[in-house]
Formats: C-alpha cells, structure tokens, sequence
C-alpha cells in the first residue's frame, strides 16, 4: 500500500496510456520543427516536455502509476468491522489503512498498478545503453578527465551532509517536523531517501531493513509511504531544474568560468563518425539494430538473473554492501558492457544506419513513463516533509555549485555527477543524452559506482541525522 499513489484514474489500460505517452511525444518533437515554437525550445528543451507533460495528465487523476480501486476496498473493510465512516478522500483512506495496518489480503484485489515504466526501465533503458554505447570512442571518454568523478563525489557527499543540516535547521523552529516517536520518527525515514538519492531502489531498501531494527518494525508504513512520495517529487524536481539548465549550458559554463572542450571534442567525434558512416537504413538494417539493441536485452537479463543470486548467496557481504545482489545494477552493467564491446567491432558502423537515434527514441520513451510517477499536487499532503526534502537538495546542489566554480568544471560534470546520485542508473544516462546521446554512457559509469558507494554513504548520513534529531 505503501507505493499507491491515488484512487483509481480515469484510464486503467496500458495500452491506451501508452498511446497517450507516444502521443504527446509526437506532438513534442513535430513542434520543435514548427517556426513559431523556435523561441520556445531554445528555452525549454524538448526532453524536459517529454517529462513534465506526463506528470500532468498523473495530476489531473487521468493516469497513474499505481493506483486502488477506493470506494470497493471501504466496501469490504466495512464489512470486517472497520469504521471507514467520514473517509472520502485519498489521502484520508491511505493514511487509516497505514495507522491500522490493514491486512495487504483485504486490499490486493483492488490495487492496480501500470507496467509501463518497468517495461520501460528493464527493456528500453537497457536496449538503448546497447546502442549509444555502441559507436563510443572509449579513449575520448577517458580524456573528459577526472572533473566528472569529482562532481560526483561532490553529490554523494552533499546528500551525506545535506540531510544532517536539514534536520538541524528545521529543529530549531519547528522540531515537531523532524521529530517523532518510534514507528515515526522522521529520521529514521530520511535514511530510505538518502538510500536512494546516492544508490538506488537497493540501497533504500536496505536503509529500510536496516533502521526499522527488524522485528521492531522502528519504521512504520506510513512513514515509509511518505519518504517514498518526498524522494520522487523532490528528485523529480531537480530534475526538471537540471533538464532546463540543458539550454543553458553555455551560459552556465561561462559563470563557472569552465573548460567543455573535452566534452565538446567527443560530441564532434562521435558526430563526425555518424556522418561519415550515414547512409539511409534498409529494412534489414532497421531489424539489425532493433535486434542488437533487444538481443543484448535479453543476454543481460540472462547473466543478470545468474549473477545477482550467486552473489546473494555466495557472497551475502557483497550484495549488502555494494548492491552487488541487484538484478537490476547487473542489467545495467552488463547491457553496457556488451555496447561497449561492439564498438570494437564492425557492427559500430550502424551508427550511421540510426542506431543511436533508435537508442534515444527508447531514452524518450523511459522519460515519459518516469514523468506518469510525479503527481505535482503530492507536495501539499505533507508540506513540511517537503520543506525538508527541498532543503537537503538545495544543500546538495550548493555543493555542487561552490565545488563546480572552484574546479572549474562544466554543467554537464555537474548534471549528470548530481543524477548518477540522485537518480541512478534510470536517470543518469538520460540527462547525459540530453546533452548530446553519445554522452549517455557517461552518465550510466557513474551511476553504477553510485550503487558502491550508496549504502555507506547511506548509512553515515543515518548516523549524523540521529545524532542531530530532536
């Protein structure tokens, strides 16, 4: 209960919602080539549309990402004897089910829930890693320098220090916000955010089962329910201040006085090859690229549903520590790898047949179905909590910022090191492609060290917010 986010939406059907998503990104990008919207997407680049419009129609109760059906689920908890009496509302249902814990049996035949963005995140994510890795110049990669693993230590370090500083702010004028009593103490529930902004998904489970002490259940759902809404709506946040900065990149490099033309020179050999090896795609060719893209899917998923539990069994330590027992970091790592492999041989050429531009219609595809899990009205169920959650980003895109002016560093160091954080390995590349598709792979070489380093990170950042809590 605690990921569903709304009553039932007007449209359950994923393929209907499907279309809606594929819709709107057809009416984004056939605009950007009208006249009249030049203006417009100088300033708003086309991706963060593709983000935001979404978002809206979640909003707006058209769709949802998970959702139950209200009105049955009060019918049959009135009939086991719980007094749902004056409960019209939502938030009102979601909150009496967490406070009673109400048995997930009496709720489960209700509850919906969209598979497009898993779909997305395990089929199209990995596909299109496969295809921008595939014509990447590795030595070019190397020469971007070590500005871009400073930036991202800058963020992890931000999120570790950010939610200490949060607290420690907020309790000298309103403590009651950042305290709390066992199951509710709002420290306890910042861990899973800072699991999630410095790792992932794992990490943040494993801040879960490692704060609520076990058995003693020391966080309870609906505080859990509510750290999962605060990490969504404030990372989304951030990322559509970071996809507006896109347009602005030159302007942001010249505040920070920053040297881009390592990244400059890569985007220039990565189009150039595409130019050289351009011609116009047969059917063959389309199938080809699809097949490699889908192919290498598969294969990933394959080893990583070997790996994960060899190592969950084999080597407890490891997936405890490093999330080395995910399936979904092995996806990531291996769809990767096996891109960068074949850009050692002959099939890199398919770049000029469209192989990264099939790779970027998949990134779009995934931005719209991460846009459906931001309901932008959340922010008003707990605004205090946001408050906080705003406040620890702010601490870690000032961070960002200070470290970025005195290294010098470009936006791109800064985006895609905050993401490979904040967002991982679902967002990290997409920021990343924002800039140009064959920086994609930048942000996802990152975003796996971010899997390393979340649970320590995680775990210190736990620490100090205890010793600081009111």
């Amino acid at each position: 209960m605690e990921e569903v986010v709304s009553d039932i939406p007007l449209i359950t059907n994923d393929a209907v919602v499907f279309g809606i998503l594929i819709s709107l990104l057809l009416l984004i990008f056939k605009t950007t080539e009208l006249n009249g919207f030049k203006k417009f997407y100088k300033v708003i680049p086309a991706l963060l549309l593709c983000y935001f419009l979404p978002s809206l129609f979640s909003t707006f109760g058209i769709i949802s990402p998970k959702w139950i059906d209200m009105d049955a689920a009060i019918a049959v908890l009135t009939q086991n004897g719980y007094d749902l009496s004056g409960i019209t509302k939502f938030k009102d249902f979601k909150n009496f089910v967490l406070t009673n814990e109400v048995d997930p049996a009496l709720l489960s035949p209700f509850i919906g829930k969209s598979y497009l963005y898993f779909v997305a995140s395990r089929y199209l994510l990995p596909a299109s890693l496969v295809l921008l890795t595939l014509s990447i110049n590795l030595k070019e990669v190397f020469k971007l320098g070590p500005k871009a693993l400073i930036m991202f230590v800058t963020g992890t370090i931000g999120v570790v220090i950010g939610g200490p500083l949060a607290i420690m702010l907020f309790s000298s004028f309103a403590p009651d916000i950042v305290g709390g009593v066992a199951p509710n103490e709002v420290w306890r529930g910042m861990t899973t955010i800072a699991g999630s902004w410095i790792g992932g998904g794992a990490n943040q489970l494993a801040m879960y089962e490692i704060f609520k002490e076990g058995d003693a259940n020391l966080i309870s759902g609906g505080l859990f329910s509510m750290m999962i809404t605060v990490d969504i709506i404030v990372a989304e946040v951030w990322m559509f201040f970071l996809l507006l900065g896109v347009g602005k990149a030159a302007k942001i490099d010249k505040f920070f006085k920053a040297d881009a033309s390592a990244v400059e020179t890569l985007k220039n050999h990565m189009q150039e090859f595409s130019e050289r090896t351009a011609r116009i795609p047969s059917f063959t060719d389309l199938m080809v690229i699809i097949g490699i893209g889908l192919g290498f899917t598969g294969l990933a998923h394959l080893g990583a549903d070997i790996i994960a539990p060899w190592v969950n069994v084999n080597a407890p330590y490891l997936a405890k520590t490093f999330s080395l027992g995910s399936g979904f970091f092995w996806l990531i790592v291996l769809a990767t790898t096996f891109g960068i492999i074949m850009s050692f041989t002959k099939v890199r050429n398919y770049e000029g047949a469209g192989a990264s531009k099939m790779g970027s219609v998949f990134i779009y595809i995934l931005v719209a179905t991460i846009g459906m899990k931001m309901d932008i009205m959340a922010i008003f169920d707990n605004p205090g909590i946001f408050l906080v959650g705003l406040t620890w980003m702010a601490v870690h895109v000032a961070l960002l910022v200070i470290v970025a002016k005195l290294i010098r560093a470009p936006f791109f160091f800064l985006a895609v090191g905050s993401k490979a954080n904040i967002g991982g390995a679902a967002s990290a590349p997409v920021v990343a492609a924002a800039f140009h598709p064959s920086l994609a792979p930048v942000g996802v070489l990152l975003a796996v060290l971010g899997y390393a380093l979340g649970t320590y990170g995680a775990l210190i950042c736990g620490y100090l917010m205890q010793a600081v809590a009111p």
